[in-house]
């Protein structure tokens, strides 16, 4: 099995507790760093990496993710698979439901890293968001404060999909 690193920027916890939730699905083959107390370079350590940020605002990067988001993109990240994940609030924010994920997304093109993990999204309330790619979300998007009793279901089917392209 491949090693797993997943790193997470948390500011309230929901996307701490959400990272924590995949690594025990995962097994042991994971390990959680929270971004901001992590090195960018333990990157390095992994075959695959899941990257998680909670949703801010209209649609920007948590805090500590904002920062460690430039240095990651600094490492040699060629060849790793890389799936994304993180919680919004879609009745609040329909519009820029879980973008986060976005912009992990286009903080790491060009690094050489390859992207896992989209999903066909069901019984989601979002009215659209730069998360959704050709009709999949680019990764997991958990909304905690509006569904948060589909979100196992949802770690599973994202897990399934990460696991079919590695």
């Amino acid at each position: 099995m491949k090693k797993f690193g997943i790193f997470y920027g948390s500011s309230t916890g929901s996307t701490s507790e959400l990272a924590q939730r995949i690594a025990k699905a995962v097994g042991a083959e994971a390990e959680v760093h929270d971004v901001a107390s992590a090195d960018a370079s333990m990157a390095a350590d992994y075959e695959v990496l899941l990257l998680g940020s909670s949703t801010w605002g209209i649609g920007e990067l948590q805090d500590d993710f904002d920062g460690f988001l430039p240095k990651l993109a600094t490492q040699n990240l060629a060849g790793k698979a890389v799936a994304l994940f993180g919680c919004g609030d879609a009745d609040s924010y329909p519009d820029s439901f879980c973008e986060a994920l976005a912009l992990i997304k286009e903080g790491l093109a060009g690094t050489g890293c390859r992207f896992v993990g989209a999903y066909t999204p069901e019984g989601y309330s979002y009215d659209c968001t730069r998360s959704e790619e050709d009709g999949k979300l680019i990764g997991l998007c958990a909304d905690e404060i509006n569904q948060s009793d589909m979100t196992d279901e949802r770690i599973d089917i994202w897990l399934a999909a990460i696991k079919a392209e590695l």
